[in-house]
This record gives structure tokens, sequence and C-alpha cells, in this order.
């Protein structure tokens, strides 16, 4: 039984991500959809793009992912299919796609051509549904589209180095529901770079020269419970999905505050990392 999922920018109030469901249902009664999102930022490519490259791996090969951000077509804006890593991705080609790509070569890329078929205003329910039912039924991308070599690269991807390699400048490029602000800083491009050195990680007036494991690594667990005053403390840790992550220890934005909130980070905001010398 083929899945196809959803992660769009449409919310939850408005028709859209049910109407897409419903045309999916329409065409293909058997298939599961499972949504991952619709609550990304409108029109916040890098937020998708990190949400789909965390979310992806967890399902089946084979799995079909339709990304609806910022998807109306125009000539700089086409819209792709592409197979990666036995994975179907559908989307529209403004760079959502390049993060996964840095990390894996795509098997096919192709630029969709049935435009001239659709009538459309809605291209997530018109054109990315008609595509995503074709591969679940077993169709070649060739069908669909034109093979194409490259896709529009993403902004900010990739964080900045300096020649002598004792600074790395990244960005913010997500805050997780907790508030915790997560960098485009990966620990696989932060370990080549340290190369065992000390090292000390800036956000606006806030420094950090440690980076945990697990967020409970900051606690001591010696300390009798009721004399901990851990909530609310900053700390610094490789996230699941190993980007570098600015978080606050049980954070509640209602309550004790949240990264974002407390040390005021926002969305491209810089994060750098000065190594120290021997």
């Amino acid at each position: 039984m083929a899945i196809i999922t959803l992660t769009t920018d449409f919310g939850e109030k408005d028709h859209f991500a049910g109407a897409t469901k419903g045309a999916i249902y329409s065409e293909l009664p058997d298939v599961r959809i499972v949504d991952i999102s619709h609550s990304v930022s409108p029109f916040n490519i890098p937020e998708a793009a990190y949400i789909i490259q965390n979310a992806y791996s967890s399902f089946p090969k084979g799995t079909i992912h339709i990304i609806g951000i910022d998807s109306e077509i125009n000539q700089e804006n086409k819209h792709i299919a592409v197979k990666l890593d036995d994975h179907y991705f559908i989307c529209a080609n403004n760079g959502i796609m390049s993060m996964i790509c840095s990390e894996i070569a795509p098997e096919k890329i192709v630029e969709i051509n049935i435009h001239d078929k659709i009538q459309t205003s809605f291209p997530v329910l018109d054109v990315f549904v008609k595509v995503a039912c074709h591969i679940a039924r077993g169709g070649t991308l060739e069908v669909i589209g034109k093979t194409i070599t490259q896709i529009k690269p993403i902004k900010n991807i990739v964080p900045y180095v300096n020649d002598d390699k004792t600074q790395i400048i990244g960005s913010v490029i997500y805050i997780d529901n907790y508030g915790n602000v997560i960098t485009n800083i990966k620990r696989g491009f932060f370990e080549t770079i340290q190369k065992g050195r000390a090292f000390e990680i800036s956000a606006r007036n806030h420094k950090f020269r440690t980076i945990f494991e697990k967020y409970s690594d900051i606690v001591n667990f010696e300390i009798p419970e009721d004399k901990r005053f851990d909530e609310g403390r900053g700390l610094v840790v490789f996230n699941s999905g190993n980007f570098l992550e600015i978080a606050v220890y049980k954070s509640n934005s209602a309550t004790i505050g949240s990264a974002s909130s407390l040390m005021g980070l926002g969305i491209m905001d810089t994060v750098s990392i000065n190594f120290i010398k021997d």
C-alpha cells in the first residue's frame, strides 16, 4: 500500500489540507496519507526543508512526499519531482530540496510538464496530487516531466568558515515548538573544523563552551531535587537531526520562557563558533 506524506504551510483553519487529502483518496482509495506538518511558517523554505529532511527517512522506502510551500508556478518557480534515497519528493524548485540534496545525491530529477493538461490555481491539489498518484500506481518520472540535473539552491544552507579555520558563522534556520533554536551547523561539519580544539559559541550576548549529548546532561542529579534550579538554564546540544541547537532546559514559553524568547533569537540570526588556540 502506497504512503503519501504532506508537508505544507496550509495551517488547520482553511480547507486546503482537507481538499488535498480528498483529491488523493478520490484517485487512490486505499492509499495511506500521513501529515508531517501543516504548520510551516508561510513561504518559509528553510523551515520546510529542515522538517522534511528530518522526517522523511523514518518512512519506508518508496514513500511519496508532497511538499506544498511556495508552490505557485511561474517562470522562476517550476515544479519538480525528485527520486532520492528511494523516496519521491514533489515540490516547487525553490530550494526546498537543496538541504537534503547537499548530503545525498538524487537518483533522478524531472521538471514536471503536465501543466498544459491541467488548469489550476491550486497546484498542490491539481498537479502535485496527480504526480503523486501516478508514482503510487508504479508510473515513472519520465512520463510526467523532463529530466534535469540541477535544482535551485537555498541561501545560507552552508555555514561560513574563515580562511584560517578559527571561526564558523552559522545562522538560525528553525525554531521548534519548544522555542529551541536550530542552526545550520551540523555535527560532522563542526567536528571537521574543530579538530579537537576548545571553542566558544556566541548567540547575541550569550556564550557557551560545552555541547551536551542530551538536554538532561546539564542537571547535577547528585543535588537533591528541591535544591536544583535547572529549569530555564541555557544549553547547547546536537539534536536528533545532528544540527547544533541552542535550548533552554524544560523550556515553556508560557512559564519559564524558551531559547528564542529569553535570548532574543529569531530566524536567520547569526550564531558563531570561535575556536580557541592551544
